[in-house]
């Protein structure tokens, strides 16, 4: 893969995305509006949760490239359950927006439009134990507007989990997935997300969130992008309508020696629930 690979698409996730929907009971809004304010941010910082999410992520990354310019990269990543019995199927899907500066040492032009959507749905129990999974596939689509916002020819797939307990005020858990080319030009890429939240009174939390990218087609050298950093969140009511907030900030860490990359990374989110 080339360097549009590190256009760093991702997730939750904090965690979140996905697409169509089936009709629910009528008794689920009324769930939601009976919830206090931090099991709702609870429910927000579980991928595989039985509610209906709408998160709108931006990924502001600063320094990127040799101009250490501004790139952008909008997520709509709209999270939907589907129920078949004893297991609801949570539809992943991640819409990125993406503002990607010039790489041309001196010009401050950048290109815009849509970056490759990505795909998961994972299988879990409707009514799990103390730890909490889901698995699944995940896929990608060569839906870039640009060749210079990703790939115009590479179609993905590959497997994915979520691992997670909430244990009293804690919600702790992993997700994973390796994602190879099917179609289209050469890819292998891997994606970790690690997340630790602690909730406290009236929806407030603290969080970190960081999200681990491997290229495996590139030298050892240009690899890994490891980010480190931390934030917090605040769930808040308007009127009966659930709107979670988050912010979170990271550095960059483990980095490519030559690929284009931000120094640090902003993440800024609004999550509204249904």
């Amino acid at each position: 893969m080339s360097w549009k690979w590190w256009l760093a698409v991702g997730g939750p996730l904090v965690l979140t995305a996905p697409v169509w929907c089936q009709a629910e009971d009528a008794a689920t809004p009324r769930a939601v509006s009976e919830k206090s304010e931090e099991e709702l941010a609870k429910e927000a910082q579980n991928p595989v949760a039985d509610i209906y999410s709408f998160p709108f992520q931006d990924n502001i990354g600063l320094g990127y490239g040799p101009n250490s310019a501004v790139q952008n990269v909008l997520n709509f990543q709209p999270v939907i359950p589907i129920h078949f019995g004893p297991v609801n199927l949570i539809t992943r899907t991640i819409i990125p927006i993406v503002t990607q500066p010039s790489l041309e040492m001196g010009e401050t032009g950048s290109t815009s439009g849509v970056g490759d959507i990505n795909l998961t749905a994972f299988l879990s129990p409707k009514e799990p134990g103390d730890i909490i999974w889901g698995i699944g596939p995940v896929a990608s689509f060569p839906s870039a507007t640009s060749p210079l916002l990703g790939s115009q020819t590479t179609w993905g797939l590959g497997p994915s989990a979520v691992l997670l307990s909430m244990p009293g005020h804690w919600v702790i858990g992993v997700l994973v997935n390796n994602v190879w080319s099917v179609a289209g030009a050469s890819a292998n890429s891997f994606l970790l997300q690690y997340f630790v939240n602690y909730n406290f009174s009236h929806g407030w939390y603290v969080t970190t969130a960081p999200i681990i990218n491997a290229d495996w087609t590139e030298p050892s050298n240009e690899r890994w992008l490891v980010p480190f950093g931390a934030g917090f969140g605040k769930l808040q009511r308007f009127g009966k309508l659930p709107i979670n907030f988050s912010a979170q900030a990271f550095y960059n860490a483990v980095h490519p020696d030559h690929l284009p990359y931000p120094s640090w990374t902003l993440r800024l989110q609004v999550t509204v629930l249904l």
